[in-house]
């Protein structure tokens, strides 16, 4: 049938026995999701829809992550509204303060989503999810609302981009190193409306979080979504997580792609994206001398529970230098106590560092930690356009967990296992 793994996602999704590139379909939604910032948008549309109820419940998730806990009064008010609808529709799954964690990191911790699903976030990160072999892409809140009421949206069919992963990753290299290379290759709109469809034996070489990682900044190249084959790893994932009955496919081995990039893992260097795109990288062994003056370790990107080790182990026994701010962000309340639990805490306050609630609020420049004029942060987030953190002035790095602590304790941008000139005399 020559059909690409999401390809076969949305045959099932839509009822059809094959689905090509470029076709328009009508595909069921198995998950509708929206944040503080985007569901008083779908709400205003619902019911210029006259709509009375959503479609499932169950199938609608909201999740004040952005602005929470509440920056200000407009933040607070927009919550109020979104928890109003919520109470109102009887939402099964709101989450809110006490509960909450970064909608990308709680989805899959909390077993909603599952290999095969369909599912559409009214946030562009939404894309996540395709580490667990799910098709999920961002969508605007005008299309957030009508699935609410419908279960159901438009889709043009995408043509797809095979991403071979071969190899296995040097120590200090991460999925986040993974995708920089990658965006750095294609470019931010190299990929545009279409599938990154990762394979190859790499793959089994990395973490489920290498994978979340990847498959997060998958928008950052264009693509309408990334997604992952379906191994042992993920099904392990998707059972302790008490996920739903995973519905597995494969791409056919004579599926047709619109390109092919190979990545030897192998061959990576930790990988630093310049402001103001994800796709200026260079390898930190290109990397000049930039003095910094913040750190941003957590994010849907970089927030779980493997990238918090990292950065302990890079961390332990050792200061965060004079003048620079270190923000930890845990992306869930597991991940947090799972964290604190492990000892993380205790060197990361050691270290210097401040450790926040679950909160996507640094990423965007909503609150908690926003950037002055002129100042440079490197942060494990997934954007650095101008005036993502702040000051439109203010320049951000991405790196991976290891990059961001190692910059941290040098107060400049630095490879991680080297040694401040404080620490070699």
């Amino acid at each position: 049938m020559k059909m690409t793994m999401t390809q076969k996602i949305f045959a099932q999704a839509c009822g059809k026995s094959e689905v090509e590139a470029g076709e328009f379909i009508l595909a069921n939604l198995d998950i509708v999701l929206g944040n503080d910032i985007t569901t008083p948008v779908a709400q205003d549309a619902f019911e210029r829809m006259e709509a009375v109820t959503v479609f499932d419940k169950d199938k609608v998730v909201i999740v004040p992550d952005h602005f929470t806990p509440n920056r200000d009064i407009r933040a607070a008010m927009q919550c109020q509204k979104v928890r109003n609808f919520a109470l109102d529709q009887e939402i099964t799954n709101y989450f809110e303060v006490g509960e909450v964690g970064i909608e990308h990191a709680l989805l899959p911790e909390k077993g909603l989503v599952s290999a095969g699903q369909v599912i559409i976030g009214a946030d562009s990160h939404t894309c996540t999810y395709g580490a667990l072999g799910a098709f999920a892409t961002g969508v605007g809140s005008t299309d957030m609302a009508a699935g609410m009421a419908m279960g159901k949206t438009w889709f043009r069919v995408p043509e797809a981009i095979r991403v071979e992963l071969t190899g296995k990753m040097p120590k200090w290299v991460s999925g986040k190193d993974v995708i920089l290379t990658l965006i750095g290759e294609l470019g931010v709109d190299g990929a545009t409306y279409q599938s990154l469809e990762f394979v190859g034996d790499g793959i089994k070489n990395l973490t489920m979080d290498d994978r979340f990682t990847i498959a997060n900044m998958a928008i950052e190249a264009g693509a309408k979504n990334g997604i992952f084959p379906v191994d042992e790893q993920t099904l392990a994932y998707l059972k302790e997580s008490g996920a739903k009955e995973p519905k597995i496919f494969e791409a056919d081995s004579d599926a047709e792609y619109v390109r092919e990039v190979k990545i030897d893992l192998a061959t990576l260097s930790p990988t630093v994206a310049f402001p103001h795109l994800p796709e200026n990288t260079k390898r930190i062994e290109d990397v000049e001398e930039i003095v910094i003056d913040q750190v941003v370790i957590g994010s849907c990107t970089n927030g779980r529970l493997d990238d918090l080790r990292i950065a302990a182990e890079v961390f332990k026994g050792r200061k965060v230098k004079k003048g620079v701010r270190v923000l930890i962000f845990p992306a869930t309340q597991k991940i947090y106590r799972q964290a604190m639990h492990a000892g993380y805490f205790d060197v990361f306050l050691d270290a210097g560092a401040v450790i926040s609630p679950p909160t996507c609020g640094p990423c965007l420049g909503g609150h908690m930690g926003v950037l002055a004029k002129g100042e440079r942060a490197v942060a494990t987030t997934n954007r650095n356009f101008v005036g993502r953190m702040g000051h439109v002035e203010s320049e951000v790095y991405l790196a991976s967990p290891a990059v961001a602590a190692e910059s941290a304790i040098q107060g400049i941008i630095a490879a991680p296992g080297t040694w401040t000139k404080e620490e070699r005399s």
